[in-house]
């Protein structure tokens, strides 16, 4: 099945579930290494922060200011 078939079935609710389940995983990775719990520390804040706006910016052009 090709992956735009598969998005079109899905929701908002579905998307959102999605992205709450990276979330968590992330989390439990976080907590189940020790090494990657270090790097995470030790990374400045803004580099997170960074990369959130990176990834976000396509995303939220397209669904508000794209007619």
């Amino acid at each position: 099945m090709c992956f735009e078939k598969m998005m079109k079935k899905l929701d908002v609710t579905d998307i959102g579930l999605i992205k709450l389940s990276v979330f968590a995983f992330a989390l439990w990775l976080v907590s189940f290494s020790q090494s990657f719990a270090a790097w995470v520390q030790s990374v400045h804040p803004i580099w997170f922060l960074a990369i959130f706006v990176a990834a976000a910016v396509r995303p939220f052009y397209r669904a508000y200011i794209q007619k």
